[in-house]
């Protein structure tokens, strides 16, 4: 998942991002409402969270601006400014949710999440599976059998990806770009690191194969044989 911020104020901005980041989520910042509004063009979003008061042009015409060429991003207002009558001009203009300053991050992260639910019905079901192995994308709970396995943040998405395009071959550029939001170096071997780990944790102890090595293209999650 990727969001834009808009939002000038620094401190509010460094606490966002590194909260975000620590979900997941994939962070582009503006700190204007112009420039916000040039990355809206050129990027393709799955959130956008927005301040009312910026510099240049505010939150309302940028939002105004994103809802006049059609475009059905979510967006979410996060400012003080927090009267009846900036919340009704706001969804007026376009706008899907508003929370007021100061807030608690579990309560945006939870909005956000709502948000891109609703706008992605389709986005994929709640329990993936693979041989006797589940992933539950809602409790974030990953079993085998009876077995509960624990896995860190970054190896969890890397294992819902793979479970998402089960029987796929995934190349380490694919994988790089999904689950850690950055252009692939092919100097890293960051992809295959985590790999192992996970065949650590959900191939080894089972004494299976789910996660296998298509030499030369990458790497693809199959049913055991």
């Amino acid at each position: 998942m990727k969001i834009l911020l808009v939002e000038d104020e620094l401190k509010v901005v460094t606490v966002l991002k590194k909260g975000f980041e620590e979900e997941e989520y994939a962070v582009d910042v503006a700190f204007d409402g112009k420039t916000g509004h040039l990355m809206s063009l050129s990027n393709q979003y799955d959130i956008i969270v927005l301040d009312i008061s910026l510099p240049i042009f505010n939150g309302y015409e940028l939002c105004e601006l994103i809802r006049r060429r059609n475009v059905h991003v979510p967006i979410l207002m996060l400012t003080a400014l927090g009267t009846t009558d900036n919340k009704v001009e706001a969804l007026n203009l376009g706008a899907d949710d508003y929370v007021v300053k100061p807030f608690e991050f579990k309560e945006l992260l939870a909005r956000v999440r709502a948000l891109t639910r609703r706008a992605n019905p389709d986005y994929g079901p709640t329990l993936l599976q693979a041989d006797n192995l589940e992933l539950n994308t809602l409790t974030k709970v990953v079993r085998s059998g009876d077995t509960q396995i624990s896995l860190t943040a970054r190896e969890f998405s890397l294992l819902e990806l793979l479970l998402q395009h089960k029987n796929e071959v995934l190349s380490r550029t694919y994988i790089a770009e999904q689950v850690w939001a950055l252009n692939f170096d092919t100097g890293t071997n960051v992809v295959d690191v985590y790999i192992n780990y996970l065949r650590n944790k959900i191939d080894k102890p089972f004494k299976r194969r789910l996660i296998q090595t298509v030499v030369g293209m990458g790497y693809s999650l199959r049913d055991s044989e």
